[in-house]
C-alpha cells in the first residue's frame, strides 16, 4: 500500500468518523428533545386532580391537548374502554409491584407514549364531579398518540443517512485532493532525489523553496550532498597525493634494482650505499602506509572513547621519545599539570607521538624540546628553524613538506593526523614561532576536565 493510499484513507475514515458521529448525535438529541417534551405533558396531566371514567371531565388529563386518560383497577377493568392494551406492565403497576412508568408501544400501526402512575387504595378521586374513594390498588395511564413525531424521526433518520453517505464520499474525494496537494511537492523532490541517484551527480543542489518542511528537507539533503561531495573531493584528492608520493621511493627502489644487477661491476662501497638507499626507501614506503590507514581509519570508523589522562599518556609518549632523541644528544623537557579528556586512547597517542617527534626530527643536534600540558593545552616546542610565516597555513595539509624539509624522511602526513584528531574531538591545534626556544611551537587543545585527584 503506497502512501499515497494510507493518506487518503486515513483522510477518510477520520472526515467520515465525524460526519457519523455528527448525525447519530443529531439524532438521538433529536429524539431525546422530542420524547422529554412529550413526557412532559404526560407528567403535567398526571399533576391534575384525581379523575375518573368520565370524558371530558376536569382533571382527567383533557386540560392538556392531546393527552388521553384511563383508569385500570387491580382486577384489569379499564374505565373507560379503550384501544390500548391492558398488558402486564400496567397490571404490575396496578397492583403497586412497579414504580411509575414511561414507555413507548405499538397498536394497530400507531405509536404512543405511556406514562403509568400507581394509585394505591383509600385515594381521593374526582367520580362525575362528586370526590369518591378509591377502594383497591389501580393505576392511572396517559397516552399520547406520537406516530406523528416518530414518522418524523424516521424521516430525520434517513436524511442523516444520506447525509453520511454523502459525507463519507465528500471525505474520500477531500482525501484525494489532499493527498494530491500535501503528496506532490514531496514527489518532485523524491524525483530529483532519484535523478542523482542514478546520474550519481553529488554537484546537483535542490531547490530550497518555501521556509516549510519540505524546504527544510530540501535544505537538509544539499547539506548530505555537500557532504558527499567534500568527501569525494577528499578521497580523490587523497588517492592521487598518495599515487604521487608512491612514485619516487618505487622509482628510487626500481633504479637501485637494475643497478644491483650489474653488481659484479660495483665495489663494496658502491653495494653498500646502494643497500643503505634501498632499507631507507622501504621505510618511507612502509611510513606513508602505515600514515595513509591513520588517515583512512580516522575518517572511516568511529572508535569507541573513553575517559584518558591526557598528562600521563603524554608522559608516556615524552619517555619514548627521549629514547629516539637520545641518538642526536637531544634533550626533552616536559611539565605536565592533570588533565582529563574524553576521546580514543590509540588516536590520541598518535596525534601526540606526531607532535613530539615532529619536534625531534627539525631540532638540531644535541638540541632541546620542551613539552607543556596546562588546562587542556599541549604545546611542543624546539629550537629549530621553525615555520615560516608564509608555510603555517599549510603545515597541516596532507603530503604537504615545506622547501627545506623535502630532503628530511616523512610522508608529510604526520601534522594531518594530529589536525584530524583535534577535529575528532572538538579541539584545534595551531603552529607559530616559540619565544623561548625561538624553533616552532606547536599548541594542541582539547575540550575536557580537571580531575579532582
Amino acid at each position: 500500500m503506497t502512501f499515497r493510499t494510507r493518506l487518503i484513507i486515513t483522510t477518510t475514515v477520520a472526515v467520515a468518523l465525524a460526519v457519523l458521529l455528527a448525525c447519530t448525535a443529531s439524532f438521538f438529541s433529536t429524539r431525546n428533545a422530542l420524547l422529554r417534551s412529550v413526557d412532559e405533558s404526560l407528567v403535567a396531566a398526571s399533576q391534575g386532580p384525581r379523575g375518573d371514567t368520565g370524558q371530558n371531565q376536569p382533571g382527567q388529563g383533557e386540560s392538556v391537548a392531546g393527552v388521553s386518560f384511563q383508569l385500570v383497577l387491580a382486577n384489569g377493568t379499564a374505565y373507560p374502554d379503550a384501544d390500548l392494551p391492558v398488558d402486564a406492565t400496567v397490571l404490575k403497576v396496578a397492583n403497586l409491584k412497579a414504580p411509575t412508568t414511561t414507555r413507548t408501544i405499538y397498536v394497530k400501526g400507531y405509536a404512543y407514549r405511556e406514562l403509568i402512575v400507581p394509585v394505591p387504595a383509600g385515594t381521593t378521586l374526582q367520580c362525575g364531579g362528586t370526590p369518591c374513594v378509591l377502594r383497591t390498588n389501580a393505576a392511572q395511564v396517559f397516552s399520547v398518540n406520537i406516530t406523528g413525531q416518530q414518522h418524523q424521526l424516521h424521516l430525520l433518520g434517513y436524511t442523516l443517512l444520506v447525509l453520511a453517505l454523502l459525507g463519507v464520499f465528500l471525505a474520500i474525494l477531500l482525501g484525494y485532493l489532499a493527498a494530491t496537494a500535501a503528496l506532490g511537492p514531496l514527489e518532485d523532490v523524491t524525483n530529483e532525489i532519484e535523478g542523482v541517484a542514478t546520474t550519481s551527480n553529488v554537484a546537483h543542489r535542490l531547490e530550497e523553496g518555501r521556509n516549510d518542511e519540505l524546504g527544510r528537507l530540501r535544505r537538509v539533503f544539499n547539506q548530505l550532498l555537500t557532504s558527499v561531495d567534500s568527501s569525494q573531493r577528499l578521497q580523490r584528492q587523497l588517492v592521487l597525493d598518495a599515487s604521487h608520493e608512491l612514485r619516487t621511493p618505487l622509482t628510487s627502489l626500481r633504479t637501485n634494482a637494475q643497478v644491483l644487477a650489474h653488481a659484479d661491476r660495483l665495489t663494496t662501497e658502491e653495494l653498500g650505499q646502494i643497500t643503505t638507499d634501498m632499507i631507507t626507501q622501504v621505510d618511507e614506503l612502509a611510513s606513508l602506509i602505515t600514515d595513509l590507514g591513520e588517515l583512512a581509519r580516522g575518517e572511516g570508523i568511529d572508535g569507541v572513547t573513553e575517559p584518558v589522562r591526557l598528562d600521563d599518556l603524554t608522559d608516556e609518549c615524552v619517555t619514548i621519545a627521549r629514547t629516539h632523541g637520545r641518538t642526536r644528544g637531544i634533550t626533552l623537557d616536559a611539565t605536565l599539570t592533570p588533565f582529563e579528556v574524553e576521546g580514543r586512547r590509540d588516536r590520541l597517542t598518535r596525534a601526540i607521538n606526531n607532535l613530539i617527534n615532529n619536534a625531534i626530527k627539525f631540532a638540531p643536534e644535541n638540541g632541546h624540546v620542551v613539552v607543556t600540558l596546562t588546562g587542556g593545552v599541549l604545546t611542543v616546542e624546539d629550537d629549530g628553524p621553525g615555520v615560516a610565516a608564509e608555510d603555517e597555513p599549510f603545515v597541516f595539509d596532507r603530503f604537504w613538506r615545506s622547501a627545506s624539509s623535502r630532503a628530511l624522511p616523512g610522508s608529510g602526513l604526520g601534522l594531518a593526523i594530529v589536525r584530524q584528531v583535534a577535529d575528532e574531538m572538538g579541539g584545534t591545534v595551531t603552529v607559530g614561532r616559540s619565544a623561548a626556544l625561538g624553533g616552532a611551537i606547536f599548541s594542541l587543545t582539547l575540550p575536557g576536565t580537571v580531575p579532582e585527584n
